[in-house]
């Protein structure tokens, strides 16, 4: 009987657009506006969260495939401008321990250097610059 169910359900779901990331943000919204109106007294809570479980249902049903799909591009777009800066924040922290970062007075390239060399004369990559800095 479940693996009816199951059959009946990927049947029913051929064609239509399914779960992407902005279905998952959306549905962590809707479950963090349900949690905080628990608590708390908000107007329009039940109506917020309705409208969300509509939009979030209507765009996990839709058949118009590519209409969702340049939604989810434009929302991956914006969380990707909003949180950019953040992305190599756990890369480079991890790299202090072994490396000094330093940037080319002349371009602003980014030069990793090893540490414990000493007094060094590094030479920028991209424009060929060099300077003098402990490592």
């Amino acid at each position: 009987m479940l693996n009816d169910l199951r059959y009946r359900f990927a049947k029913f779901m051929q064609g239509r657009y399914g779960v992407d990331s902005l279905s998952r943000f959306l549905s962590v919204i809707l479950f963090a506006v349900i949690v905080i109106g628990m608590f708390v007294k908000i107007p329009l809570s039940g109506l917020i969260t309705l409208a969300l479980l509509i939009i979030l249902y209507w765009r996990m049903f839709s058949k118009n495939i590519a209409k969702r799909y340049a939604e989810n591009q434009k929302f991956l777009q914006l969380k990707e401008k909003f949180l950019g800066n953040f992305s190599n924040v756990g890369s480079n922290m991890s790299q202090f321990k072994d490396y000094h970062i330093y940037k080319c007075p002349s371009c602003s390239q980014k030069i990793r250097i090893p540490r414990g060399k000493g007094h060094i004369m590094v030479r920028c990559p991209r424009c060929g610059f060099e300077f003098h800095k402990k490592s």
